[in-house]
């Protein structure tokens, strides 16, 4: 019998490409007429992998966020991998948001994709390995089952696969 073919499960997100858009979006924050002298600032923590968003008004933080999601859109950056905190008071009443980038699959979610994958009755295994996932099966229709499946279903998530072999 031949040996068993599989995939990994991710998701991870390109560092770069969100900085190279963070770069547009500061720029274009200097540049735009109706935000140049609004106060709002957009910041990047490549360590925290966050953005935090200062803005004087509800208002003008939603147009903010809207350029930044435009250049992580253009920049192929699912937006589903940066979830984005309730406004949050500041000084001098101001709003701030906190975007944090999401990267790899937390347990409580692994658990909940490979639950919906027995669910499924397909004839694969599934390993949770650290914060991805390996599907293995001697079928590579299954596997291909699985990513169809998988890529009808949401989890919240952008989910990657890779090391198809």
């Amino acid at each position: 019998m031949a040996k068993d073919s599989s995939f990994d499960i991710v998701s991870e997100v390109d560092l770069q490409e969100v900085d190279n858009a963070y770069q547009q979006a500061a720029k274009e924050l200097v540049q735009r007429y109706d935000l140049k002298d609004s106060g709002a600032t957009l910041e990047y923590s490549k360590s925290d992998r966050s953005f935090t968003l200062t803005a004087p008004s509800d208002f003008v933080a939603r147009q903010v966020m809207d350029v930044l999601n435009t250049k992580l859109v253009r920049r192929n950056v699912d937006l589903k991998a940066i979830s984005w905190s309730a406004p949050q008071s500041a000084s001098g009443g101001s709003v701030r948001f906190i975007g944090t980038i999401v990267m790899g699959i937390e347990a409580d979610l692994a658990r909940r994709i490979n639950k919906d994958i027995k669910d499924q009755k397909f004839k694969v295994k599934v390993q949770i390995e650290g914060d991805k996932l390996r599907v293995f099966s001697p079928s590579r229709d299954e596997l291909q089952a699985v990513i169809a499946f998988l890529k009808a279903a949401d989890y919240g998530i952008p989910l990657q696969y890779t090391n198809y072999r």
